[in-house]
């Protein structure tokens, strides 16, 4: 039998029979040092019988009781480290004492004193190598079965505490190998830590072939985010997948899952610094009320519960009208709030999960004046630019006329904060949803200037990474299924943000507000969409395929521009925006229509809505709403298979 297959079945076995095979093990090892030690004392081979059996009878009834008192039959050979032989070493002291005081100091007849000194030691180094051997057998045979190296080989960038901490977890798993460190600081470069060397950054693409890397982990949790990218920008080049580790505290919490090592920290597609909240003006603002969120289940929405829950707010009205959305937001709120009560029992915070429209203006009345919410976050929106403009009549009826719905029942209940979650595609729209976006600004707009109790507000912000629709979910699920990645075009260009950045900014201007007031966030420099996709190819350690590598990995494909797809998104419609009291957080000054005048308009687009005119809806949205410059014509799927394409554009026209 092959010494791998051997290894494979010592693995399958039992804990129980692991340690009796341990224990039978080093038993033999004392008999076999007591009869080297007999044969150094006595330069020949003794049989180990009549008096010189004692000192075999000896070392077991002293070494196994000691030896599992200490623990050292605990660990597992492949697992045990430096901690584990200094554990045989302690209980080797005890056992060698106690050994020494009986057949050296007190003396046996038939044994010579000098056994007593000898076999102590030579167990010692029998135990260690015995461990080695396993370790060796148990770990590196199998992971290089056949010879063939079956697991990956990684570098970790980083051997500071959390480097470290990693190499130490990777090494109790059989799942990676670590080849080495990679570590900026040069008094680092060179040394060795557990084993594993340290090496300079400089000719890592030489180092990444010599050691036969597959991947890079991150481990520098405390680096700037342009050090990061630094870091990013060396790495992108060498074909191996690049992965991150989140705040080493996280780490040990979670007990090091494997989901914690990330494919790539969502921070680095950013390219910018996290804007920061003040969490003491998002506590005082929230806690102890009572907060209604609409469209609780979505991206925006569930991130908004998540930070609002950590405010301590006495309920939170989950309010979604897709049951299975509320389920898990709900599901995952409960989760949150039964692990902390196990270390904060004086904090209770109530959950109601609300199926239901914000169309629905009987269920918004009801739910408003049954609990009298404090905030109202209105999250509830169809935000899919393709997906409205081929459904505008749906987009027109949810995103406007069920954001005035909860607006106006706010002011009927009273209700102290409402905050219009809303979209910088509202600026100088070229779609309906942007449209119906900025409309509903203005309804609020409108609103705020005779709302008496009731703040209305409403913030704006960029694409959010990671959340549904993104690109980013998008593009890993194109790279996984080998390509190609697909873009609109190469000259397209967004805002990015987090999405604990954009729920965080929700509540922070909303606690700024006193009525009426559109926020946007300062976000840096725009992202080309090209870049993005280039990055996340390469940096999960492919090449990116066209013109100039024809035999790339990844094909990066343009498609053409979506229906009523912009090539650059702005924030604002007005130059010159205000700041507030924090530093990344503008106010912009918009212009709207009299409530008379919207009235007027708003009620023409309810009728042509309740008569499903499509082409009315549009003539409309652009009377209203004077920045709308559609790029296509009417594309409702009803109306395009009741009229046709042709009679539907010249009705449009």
């Amino acid at each position: 039998m092959r010494l791998v297959n051997v290894a494979q079945l010592m693995l399958s076995l039992p804990r129980w029979a692991k340690r009796t095979l341990i224990v039978t093990i080093d038993v033999s090892l004392c008999v076999l040092a007591v009869w080297i030690a007999y044969f150094l004392r006595l330069s020949e081979w003794t049989p180990l019988y009549g008096p010189m059996a004692w000192a075999v009878v000896g070392s077991l009834v002293l070494a196994i009781p000691v030896f599992a008192i200490v623990g050292i039959y605990r660990p597992v050979f492949r697992h045990a480290e430096a901690a584990g032989y200094n554990q045989i070493l302690f209980a080797l002291l005890i056992y060698g004492l106690a050994y020494f005081t009986v057949f050296t100091a007190w003396s046996v007849p038939g044994v010579p004193r000098t056994v007593g000194i000898i076999q102590p030691v030579l167990l010692f180094v029998f135990m260690i190598l015995a461990r080695v051997l396993a370790r060796y057998i148990l770990r590196e045979l199998i992971d290089r079965s056949d010879g063939v190296r079956v697991l990956p080989r990684v570098l970790i960038y980083g051997a500071g505490v959390s480097g470290r901490q990693l190499a130490a977890a990777i090494g109790s798993r059989r799942e990676m190998k670590v080849a080495g460190f990679l570590d900026d600081n040069k008094g680092l470069q060179g040394a060795s830590v557990n084993g594993i060397r340290i090496y300079s950054t400089e000719g890592i693409s030489e180092l990444v072939d010599k050691l036969v890397v597959d991947e890079v982990l991150l481990a520098i949790p405390s680096a700037t985010q342009q050090r990061r990218n630094e870091i990013l920008a060396l790495l992108r080049s060498l074909r191996v997948r690049v992965r991150t580790l989140p705040d080493i505290i996280e780490l040990v919490l979670n007990d090091f899952p494997n989901q914690n090592i990330t494919n790539l920290d969502i921070h680095d597609l950013l390219g910018r610094d996290i804007v920061t909240p003040d969490r003491l003006v998002m506590n005082a603002h929230l806690a102890h009320r009572t907060i209604l969120v609409t469209g609780a289940g979505g991206s925006i929405g569930s991130e908004l519960c998540r930070q609002i829950i950590a405010a301590n707010p006495s309920k939170i009205l989950l309010f979604d009208n897709s049951e299975f959305s509320l389920y898990s937001i709900h599901r995952e709120l409960e989760a949150f709030l039964a692990a902390r009560a196990t270390s904060d029992r004086d904090i209770e915070v109530e959950l109601i999960p609300l199926l239901g429209s914000v169309q629905n203006e009987q269920r918004v009345d009801e739910i408003m004046a049954c609990w009298k919410p404090s905030h109202v976050y209105h999250a509830a929106a169809y935000k899919h630019v393709p997906l409205v403009e081929h459904n505008p009549i749906q987009g027109v009826v949810n995103n406007v006329f069920g954001t005035m719905t909860v607006a106006q029942q706010c002011v009927k209940h009273k209700v102290g904060h409402f905050v219009l979650v809303s979209t910088d595609k509202a600026v100088r729209p070229t779609n309906t949803m942007g449209a119906t976006k900025r409309l509903a600004e203005m309804v609020l707009q409108a609103l705020s200037e005779e709302s008496g109790d009731t703040c209305l507000s409403m913030v704006r912000f960029g694409n959010v990474l990671g959340s549904s629709g993104s690109v980013v979910p998008l593009f890993r699920q194109q790279i996984l299924a080998g390509g190609p990645v697909t873009i609109t075009d190469d000259r397209i260009t967004r805002f990015f943000m987090t999405i604990p950045e954009a729920a965080q900014l929700v509540i922070q201007a909303g606690a700024m507000a006193t009525g009426g007031e559109v926020f946007v966030l300062d976000m840096g420099e725009p992202v080309k969409i090209v870049d993005l996709a280039r990055n996340m190819i390469e940096l999960s350690g492919l090449t990116v395929r066209d013109h100039g590598n024809p035999f790339g990995d990844i094909e990066l494909r343009v498609v053409g521009l979506r229906p009523g797809e912009k090539l650059y998104e702005e924030l604002l419609i007005e130059d010159a925006p205000i700041t507030t009291g924090h530093p990344r957080i503008r106010k912009a000054v918009e212009g709207f229509l009299p409530v008379k005048e919207l009235n007027i308009q708003l009620q023409l687009l309810r009728e042509a809505v309740n008569d499903r005119r499509s082409d009315k809806v549009r003539q409309i949205l652009v009377a209203t709403v004077k920045e709308f410059a559609p790029t296509v014509d009417v594309l409702d799927y009803v109306h395009i298979n009741n009229h046709g394409a042709k009679e539907l554009r010249q009705i449009s026209a």
